[in-house]
């Protein structure tokens, strides 16, 4: 969580505990957990109403999407993908033993 561990969380409950009094520390963490609960109500309710805007072709829309690190990331995976297709084959045409090779005056 954050590169958070078992030790720094509890140096950071100790301090807390020094800082607000055991008898303010509950009402402090209910407080953060309703300031969070909003915080991710406020971003549904964002996304909610993009995907409203833009229409049913952006109904499966996450922010996460509108990183642009994502977005290049996803289009240049897509052109990879697209190369490794493999080109179909062109078997050139043998010529007959009296048959001379076509020439293009403009080409060479």
């Amino acid at each position: 969580m954050f590169g958070v561990g078992l030790p720094e969380l509890a140096v950071i409950a100790f301090v807390a505990v020094l800082v607000f009094g055991p008898d303010r520390l509950p009402d402090l963490a209910r407080q953060a957990g309703r300031m969070a609960r909003q915080a991710r109500a406020l971003a549904h309710q964002a996304r909610d109403e993009l995907r409203n805007e833009l229409g049913p072709e952006y109904a499966d829309l996450e922010l996460r999407d509108l990183d642009p690190r994502t977005i290049v990331r996803k289009h240049i995976l897509e052109a990879m993908n697209e190369d490794e297709e493999p080109a179909p084959a062109v078997r050139p045409v043998p010529l007959s033993l009296d048959e001379t090779p076509p020439y293009d005056s403009d080409a060479t």
